[in-house]
């Protein structure tokens, strides 16, 4: 480790920086950083350590150390601005892909700036107000929501689990799954059920809405109907 050892004199000059672990093995990043200081060299001495906790990422450098090779250290980009540095940070995960990395988390801004598609960045700056004309239950699935999914995996992560009032629900047969304010998916409700997994919630049965419907809504925004920073993830709408 000591001929990694940065001297003080470095440590002041490279300022912020992004950093790539990289297994010698394969040659393949597992772990993208921004840090200052000694920050690129505390994972591998926290492997060391019995008492550090075992994530993904001190599991592969122990695996590393354990065949007796070191892990491979590569600076990306220094002499950055801490924003600088998030950015760099955040773009680099989103090329490489956080599901072929050890991150725990995907990076700085990376769900309001990050990698999308032509037609995702269209909707994002291009979206027309939703009109809602008849009884919809609007439910945010920010949490769950990922880019690409299929309409059944909107459908699993919209229809449950929610704290709902159910004498509200009783005339609305459309739920709209939204994301970051954004109409994603239109679905019929059926019927309501408790939900088998957490008392005192409930899910719902339907079925992706008719084309018509479908046309009205998708990709449209709900910000006139749900104030940002809305802390609730179900919004009532009765025209």
């Amino acid at each position: 480790m000591s001929k990694y050892k940065l001297s003080q004199s470095t440590i002041e000059k490279l300022g912020y920086y992004v950093y790539l672990l990289i297994n010698p093995r394969n040659n393949k990043v597992f772990y993208v950083g921004k840090g200052k200081g000694n920050r690129i060299n505390q994972h591998l001495l926290g492997a060391l350590d019995d008492k550090t906790h075992e994530t993904e990422k001190i599991k592969k450098i122990r695996e590393i150390q354990n065949s007796g090779l070191e892990v491979k250290r590569v600076v990306l980009r220094h002499e950055l601005a801490e924003k600088e540095a998030f950015e760099v940070e955040s773009a680099i995960i989103d090329v490489l892909g956080k599901d072929k990395l050890t991150n725990l988390v995907k990076g700085h801004n990376s769900e309001d700036k990050g990698l999308m598609k032509l037609e995702d960045i269209k909707i994002k700056y291009e979206a027309e107000d939703a009109i809602i004309e008849e009884p919809a239950i609007l439910i945010n699935i920010n949490n769950l929501y990922q880019r690409d999914m299929i309409e059944n995996e909107i459908y699993d992560a919209t229809r449950k689990s929610w704290r709902i009032n159910i004498n509200r629900i009783e005339n609305i047969k459309i739920a709209c799954s939204v994301y970051r304010g954004i109409i994603r998916e239109v679905f019929l409700i059926e019927k309501w059920l408790p939900s088998p997994e957490v008392e005192g919630r409930y899910m719902f049965e339907g079925k992706v809405a008719p084309k018509d419907v479908r046309e009205k809504y998708l990709n449209k925004s709900v910000s006139k109907y749900w104030k940002k920073g809305s802390q609730n993830p179900i919004k009532y709408v009765a025209p």
